[in-house]
């Protein structure tokens, strides 16, 4: 009796293990469950934040994509707008009292190929330069506009929302460059991500006042911002990328310094705190409350995505720049042939120093650390396009009543190791934008020569063979838009002096 209870007791103890291991199970099982099930809802809350922009006022004549590399890696260019819209809660941070929105900010952020170097280019909001069509809420197109004001592509259509599209339009046609993506932040967006990470580490080389931000006071005000280091957040951040007065010659650009200042601190507060989806989901939540995106970042996880793929992108060689400019008259005017250099640098996928961010880093090193050399600068030497156009056929038209185009273009092209197959005028000699036309199965063929016409358009035809047709915007540069100079070597000094993001907050903030 005593035996059988014991034999019983064991097989007991058994069954109360295995029913025990069994509530674990699904005890674990509902745990993780439901983690995910939050998991879910939180990116379903931070999806329904989200806005898109309508992609139908993205040009159709558009620089070609960004090639991938040996390893099968592509350059990123994103563009971030700041707006200072008057809707909803902006108005009372400093949105205004006017209807509309202009766009206060815009910096096109360079991801290299390598995602170990990016390039923020500042684009002063007073620059003239041209705006291409853009599409207004009516869905009709504006006509070009040759010289206007940088930001007044955002205001085209006179709508609350502003028109990203158009913006994307004009930075592209100004730089040649694809955008891939655009990210619009509004007033309250910007505050809440300042608080979002806790504060953000800036610096002023004199105390700053009320009379500062709004020169229409009339009087000196309290002080809003102490000389030297302090951490703000909410409205102060948004009051400090937005003074104008009081420092240096109180211009646009001087607040530009600031504000790449700013970013850098912002971007060294994130990585301090880790860069994982945990950490970036505070962030994403009050970013996305006041975002506007293209429908490529049209989702949380798309974001956070975009986000973790900078995360081994060092400091040092995060590097911020205004493009290069000079005053005319009340307005800017950007220097040229330097410009043009950064533009054709960024194409090409080269940082300031000149080193190839498509290739790959020497064995034994780290891309921070090595040095630009043979390896690096690839199969280009100087004055010579990247672009590899051996064994790729092309026949060359002149769609302009300009002479002689033909001729240079031919020559460009045969320089790159292209094999131009004819040179004729195009049967309609009314051509605005160059046009690469290709047949099936030649997309590739035809993007490297793209590649050497900035701006040109892609376009599939039904027969085989590559038409590169010459346009009145190659014309207009005398038919020196194609086969840009890659800069082996440094760039200009109103190019290569960028701010890093690891430079101390109080370095360069002012101008003048």
């Amino acid at each position: 009796m005593s035996a059988r209870r014991a034999k019983g007791g064991r097989g007991g103890a058994r069954n109360r293990g295995h029913r025990a291991r069994r509530i674990a199970l699904w005890a674990t099982a509902g745990t993780v469950s439901l983690a995910v099930l939050a998991g879910g809802l939180v990116y379903y809350r931070l999806n329904g934040n989200l806005s898109t922009f309508d992609e139908d006022g993205v040009s159709k004549d558009r620089p070609a994509a960004g090639s991938a590399d040996a390893q099968g890696r592509t350059p990123v260019n994103l563009l971030l707008i700041g707006s200072d819209s008057r809707d909803g809660a902006n108005k009372d941070l400093g949105g205004g009292e006017d209807g509309g929105a202009r766009s206060d900010t815009a910096i096109l952020l360079h991801v290299y190929a390598d995602h170990k170097h990016a390039v923020g280019v500042s684009i002063p909001r007073d620059s003239l330069v041209e705006i291409p069509p853009c599409m207004l809420p009516n869905k009709t197109w504006t006509k070009d506009q040759p010289s206007a004001m940088f930001n007044s592509a955002f205001s085209v259509g006179d709508t609350e929302q502003g028109n990203p599209a158009c913006t994307q339009n004009t930075v592209e046609k100004l730089t040649g460059l694809r955008v891939d993506h655009t990210m619009v932040v509004n007033f309250q967006g910007f505050a809440d991500m300042t608080k979002a990470v806790g504060g953000v580490d800036v610096c002023l080389p004199k105390a700053v006042y009320e009379g500062d931000l709004d020169p229409n006071l009339g009087h000196k005000g309290k002080e809003l911002f102490k000389q030297g280091h302090q951490t703000i957040s909410g409205q102060a951040a948004l009051d400090y990328v937005r003074i104008r007065h009081g420092l240096g010659d109180g211009s646009d650009i001087g607040r530009t310094k600031r504000q790449q200042a700013f970013l850098s601190s912002l971007i060294k507060q994130v990585k301090s705190q880790g860069m994982d989806p945990t950490t970036l989901l505070p962030l994403a939540d009050a970013a996305t409350k006041a975002l506007t995106v293209d429908q490529g970042l049209g989702s949380a996880a798309k974001l956070i995505d975009f986000a973790m793929s900078l995360k081994d992108v060092d400091l040092h060689d995060i590097k911020f720049l205004t493009v290069p400019w000079r005053y005319q008259g009340e307005r800017v005017a950007l220097v040229h042939p330097d410009a043009d250099q950064l533009w054709a640098a960024l194409r090409s996928d080269r940082t300031l120093d000149g080193q190839d961010g498509s290739a790959p880093p020497a064995a034994g090193t780290d891309s921070a650390s090595a040095e630009p050399g043979p390896a690096a600068s690839g199969a280009a030497s100087a004055g010579t396009p990247r672009t590899d156009g051996t064994g790729v056929r092309v026949a060359v038209y002149n769609g302009t009543d300009t002479p002689g185009l033909t001729t240079r273009a031919a020559e460009a092209l045969e320089g790159s190791g292209f094999t131009v197959t004819g040179r004729a005028n195009a049967a309609s000699r009314t051509h605005r934008s160059t046009l690469v036309e290709y047949g099936p199965g030649e997309r590739a063929q035809a993007e490297k020569v793209a590649a050497l016409f900035p701006g040109a358009v892609l376009e599939a035809g039904g027969r085989a063979g590559i038409a590169l047709t010459l346009g009145a915007d190659y014309a207009a540069d005398g038919g020196t838009t194609a086969a840009p100079p890659v800069p082996t070597g440094p760039l200009p000094t109103s190019v290569s002096q960028a701010r890093s993001a690891d430079d101390d907050a109080c370095a360069d903030l002012t101008y003048g």
